[in-house]
């Protein structure tokens, strides 16, 4: 019971039953369920438990619940996700006792594992800007502990522009140290596109602009000035500049218009 500490988020309780007997315990905690506990939390968390949810979702899936948890963490709090370690089997398979279809998948996360045995393992989370890294002095491979993480997978993360072009800059990060993004993985892109469109959702929610820019440089001719890909989600207003048109061709003034 060491690990759960103030307020307690149960993301993918079910029934709530472990939330029940929690709170009878004197814990201040809460539960979350897409299907029976609907009600998204309004709030930050010092803990949060998921336990064996990641191990009947799909990839893509899986992906949202980091993301979403990353969200629902205060900054120096803790998740912690238990998956099954027994399972034989991946794929669909009839559930016993309800004769649906029903998915599981083996599941390893680049988290810290602080328990294992046959049967399950349970990772510890903490946000990426929340490690010290003194091997590197990139300022994405370690970001500032100061800085608003916006989401966070388990291969990239997100923040806000320190020199934002306009309010609510943000940037979405891998977190393999890569400098051109055409050499990322095909997973790492896909979960850098991913990841683009949540937070695009989130900008959206909080600043409420009326068009995005979106862009990378890769290369000092393209002005790129940090050698660890980055994406650029820049939110565009009314007003902002006098005229607007041509976009991303600004890049090079001349060709702006045509």
């Amino acid at each position: 019971m060491g690990l759960l500490q103030g307020e307690i988020l149960d993301f993918g309780c079910g029934f709530g039953k472990d939330v029940e007997i929690l709170f009878q315990q004197g814990f201040s905690i809460e539960g979350y369920d897409k299907y029976y506990l609907p009600e998204y939390p309004k709030k930050r968390y010092d803990t949060i438990i998921c336990f064996y949810v990641l191990n009947v979702l799909m990839p893509e899936e899986q992906s949202l619940v980091l993301m979403e948890i990353s969200a629902l963490l205060k900054p120096s709090g803790k998740a912690y996700f238990a998956v099954r370690r027994d399972l034989v089997y991946e794929g669909f398979r009839t559930h016993k006792i309800h004769q649906k279809p029903t998915y599981q998948t083996n599941v390893i996360l680049p988290f810290q594992s602080i328990f294992k045995n046959d049967f399950c393992e349970i990772y510890e989370y903490r946000h990426f800007n929340q490690f010290e890294n003194s091997e590197s002095s990139c300022p994405f491979c370690c970001p500032s502990s100061e800085t608003e993480l916006i989401l966070e997978s388990a291969q990239a993360f997100s923040i806000f522009d320190k020199y934002p072009v306009n309010p609510g800059h943000a940037l979405i990060i891998p977190k393999r140290h890569v400098s051109d993004y055409f050499e990322l993985s095909f997973m790492e892109q896909s979960s850098c596109i991913f990841m683009l469109n949540e937070v695009k959702k989130e900008i959206q929610k909080r600043y409420v602009p009326e068009g995005f820019n979106v862009g990378i440089n890769i290369g000092e001719k393209a002005g790129q000035t940090i050698s660890h890909v980055h994406i650029h989600l820049i939110p565009r207003y009314l007003g902002d500049v006098e005229d607007p048109r041509g976009g991303v061709r600004g890049v090079i003034p001349q060709k702006r218009n045509y």
